[in-house]
Parts: structure tokens; C-alpha cells; sequence
């Protein structure tokens, strides 16, 4: 089938409004943009930041006249759209998409990440089959790529491990592939935990040795050998003490998805629980690691 997609350049300001009469017009899903190369690095914990100029991209079927939804809303608000533009849309697997640029990626010299579609490069390597689904997680960003590294380098033999915002799963998933005796992925999305328990099962991963669940199914006196973090600044300075908390003493914490004007802030909020090692800083991400 194809579709329709409506592209509408407007004020952050009336983003909500168009949102509304677009739906109210038949709109089947909306996205936004950014339309001016403005970046938003992280937002403040509970907003919903705008680029000044924002792209609202809206499908539609066939049935729709998207013309006359452009010229309805130009005379509901006269000068508030900056630009108009209208496209066909084949339809595609747009959650597998972006899958075509995400190949087999080596961590040390004997673990790789092979996503689904492709063959192991070397069967005698420890091989994670990667599927993220609709969650974050692949290991093709630095903030992912430091921590597989991490893992890679300190194999986890007959460790517990616990992945703090598990995504996909990659990191948790990782940790047993190299030998982790157990490991609690916790992430707040059920997505999230949906897509760890199928990349486990494509891994054939024993499910005993894997526990998944939101931030409040982890126990409160659970202790692991390593705490792994990939998540942004703000919750990981808000989170300090009771990831600390978490950590056995003389355990590993490996913390990440920080931008490197950020290492400082991060890192003056675990000192008093860890000593820290020298970030490493990849594409202006950096990794923090530390023992308790």
C-alpha cells in the first residue's frame, strides 16, 4: 500500500495545536523533527524540549486530499506554517529500515555483535545475535559501543552483572555470553524488556541465569559484581547513591551515554562510592568506570 506524508515546517509553539487538528483531520501518526540543525542534547527530567523550528511530518492514506489539509490549516493559522510539502510514500518496514546500515561490529578480539540477516564473520568467536526491535540498543552508538568494549576486555566469568536501562538487551545479553553467572536487565519500558527476552531466546541464553524487569522488581539489598549504566547524565547523578547501593564492595560500575562536557558533574557524584579510572571519551561520549 502506499501512503501520503505532509511535511509542515512551524513554530515550537504550535506544535500541539497542529498535532490536534492534524489527528482530528485524519491523520494516522505524527513525527517531529528538527528543521534548522538545532541540537537538543538532553532534556531536563520531565520536558518535552522543541527545536525553535519544528518539522511535523504527518501520514495519511490514499483516501485523504492532503492539499486540502495543507490549505485548511494556512487558513486556520496565516502565517504560523513557514513551509509546505507533500510526498508519496511506498510502504516498507519502517521499524527494519534502518537495520541495513547496521552491520557486524567486533569488541576485543573475540566477541562481535551480528544483527539478524547477517553470518557470524568468525564462528569461533563469542557471536551476540542482535535483533533490537522497537528498542534502544545496538551497539553501533559510542555510548553502547565503550560498555561492550568494557565487557569485552573484563570478561564477567561467574560474576552477577546488572544492566541499568537494558534497552535492546545488548549489554545484559553480552555479560552472560561472556560468562556472567547472572544478570538483571532493569529498564522502565516494557518494550524494552519484551525485545531483551527475545534477543536472549535468539541467543539461546538460559533464561534462569537472565532476570528482566522495571527499576522496582530489583531488590532492594541485591548486590552485583558489576553495575553497567547506559542512560544520560541527568538520571545518572540523580541515581548515584542508589546505584551505589547495588554494588558489591570492590564491584565494577561502568557508566555511560554522558557527553563529554558532562564527565565532570557525573563523576563528582559517584566519587564519594567509587573510585573512578580516566574516562574514555569516543565522538565527544564518554565512558565512566570506577570500583567501589
Amino acid at each position: 500500500m502506499t501512503w501520503q506524508q505532509l511535511h509542515l515546517i512551524i513554530p515550537a509553539t504550535q506544535v500541539e495545536t497542529f498535532e490536534d487538528e492534524l489527528l482530528s483531520l485524519s491523520a494516522l501518526s505524527i513525527t517531529l523533527q528538527d528543521a534548522e540543525d538545532e541540537p537538543i542534547f538532553e532534556p531536563a527530567v520531565g520536558t518535552t524540549p522543541l527545536w525553535t523550528k519544528t518539522m511535523l511530518t504527518a501520514l495519511f492514506d490514499l483516501s485523504v486530499d492532503i492539499k486540502k489539509v495543507a490549505g485548511q490549516l494556512q487558513d486556520l493559522h496565516p502565517g504560523q506554517i513557514l513551509n509546505v510539502k507533500t510526498e508519496m510514500l511506498p510502504d516498507e518496514d519502517w521499524e527494519r529500515t534502518w537495520l541495513k546500515h547496521f552491520k557486524p561490529m567486533q569488541f576485543g578480539e573475540n566477541f562481535w555483535v551480528v544483527p539478524t540477516g547477517y553470518e557470524v564473520p568468525d564462528a569461533d568467536a563469542v557471536n551476540l545475535r542482535l535483533d533490537p526491535g522497537l528498542a534502544f540498543g545496538t551497539g553501533t552508538h559510542p555510548t553502547t559501543a565503550m560498555c561492550l568494549q568494557w565487557l569485552a576486555e573484563n570478561p564477567p566469568t561467574d560474576k552477577t552483572v546488572i544492566d541499568y536501562g537494558c534497552g535492546s538487551g545488548i549489554l545484559a545479553i553480552a555479560a552472560l555470553l561472556l560468562g556472567a553467572k547472572e544478570v538483571w536487565a532493569i529498564d522502565y519500558d516494557p518494550q524494552a524488556l519484551i525485545a531483551t527476552n527475545d534477543n536472549a531466546i535468539r541467543n539461546k541464553i538460559d533464561l534462569e541465569k537472565l532476570r528482566c524487569g522495571q527499576n522496582a522488581d530489583l531488590p532492594a539489598d541485591y548486590q552485583a559484581d558489576i553495575m553497567i549504566a547506559n542512560i544520560l547524565a541527568n538520571p545518572l547523578i540523580v541515581l548515584a547513591p542508589t546505584l551505589a547501593e547495588h554494588v558489591k564492595p570492590r564491584g565494577d560500575i561502568i557508566l555511560s551515554g554522558i557527553l563529554a562536557d558532562q564527565a565532570d558533574t557525573v563523576a563528582a557524584a559517584y566519587l564519594p562510592y567509587f573510585t573512578l579510572h580516566a574516562p574514555l571519551e569516543m565522538d565527544e561520549w564518554v565512558r565512566l568506570a570506577g570500583i567501589k
